[in-house]
């Protein structure tokens, strides 16, 4: 088990991106886990990180062992539940790379909903913009991700897909709440706010913007859809998000 935990402890380091970082983390010098790495290389017979300035990085042969250990950790805790089957206990840990856009409605609810079926099952959720999700599943950090508009859909298993249109979401008492029809047009020639560039929807705004020769040009540019929802309620500005994200109760300003 001790080649276990040192493939752990560099698992870590690579997460972190700093050996000083991931060796607090498990309340240990940082000389005392750079010496646990460095012998492991010397035994691998190759180095595996890339030492910089302010951090490490894995080099291809690292990248290569990451998908090794997590492979490695992912089975070993599919042991461990089978074992948990054989007493009657089923228990398990998903971890889940989640777009932002999922996370205050549906997510909640599927966890409630799972967990009301298998108790034992603890989950880890990680929120992440949708190439970073991709990442955390190919290194297997993550086991599904749940993301909109992924970037190289190709590359995975898609268990379950919807259609998500993107929607304004605008205040009750702005001047375009009240129209039956609201085009693109109409919403960006007022003030935005609009998603950051990692994010799916603020894809869509781009490309749905150059065919029409139009350009985004937001007050507010965030990575957060809670925090464009508080912009709308305090300002006369449109924001963009699709429907499964939006709360049916839409959020109260202070």
């Amino acid at each position: 088990m001790r080649h276990l935990s040192t493939l752990m402890m560099i698992r870590d380091a690579a997460l972190s991106g700093s050996i000083r970082r991931a060796a607090e983390d498990m309340n240990l010098t940082s000389s005392a886990l750079n010496r646990r790495i460095q012998s492991f290389e010397e035994d691998f017979g190759v180095p595996i990180f890339e030492r910089l300035p302010r951090g490490v990085r894995l080099n291809p042969a690292g990248e290569l062992l990451m998908q090794h250990i997590q492979a490695q950790a992912g089975d070993l805790a599919r042991v461990g539940s089978l074992i948990a089957d054989l007493s009657g206990e089923r228990c398990s840990h998903v971890t889940i790379a989640c777009s932002q856009a999922l996370n205050p409605v549906v997510l909640p609810r599927e966890v409630a909903r799972d967990r009301e079926e298998h108790p034992g099952v603890a989950f880890s959720i990680r929120i992440r913009d949708r190439a970073r999700a991709e990442r955390e599943v190919s290194t297997f950090a993550a086991d599904p991700a749940l993301a909109f508009k992924p970037v190289h859909v190709v590359d995975f298993e898609v268990i379950e897909g919807t259609e998500q249109p993107v929607c304004a979401v605008l205040a009750e008492t702005h001047a375009l709440a009240g129209r039956e029809v609201l085009r693109l047009r109409d919403c960006l020639a007022g003030l935005n706010v609009i998603p950051s560039p990692e994010y799916g929807v603020r894809h869509l705004l781009e490309q749905a913007t150059k065919v029409r020769s139009m350009s985004l040009r937001p007050v507010v540019e965030d990575d957060s859809f809670d925090l464009m929802r508080q912009c709308v309620l305090h300002e006369q500005v449109v924001g963009f998000q699709i429907p499964i994200g939006i709360p049916a109760t839409p959020d109260s300003a202070p």
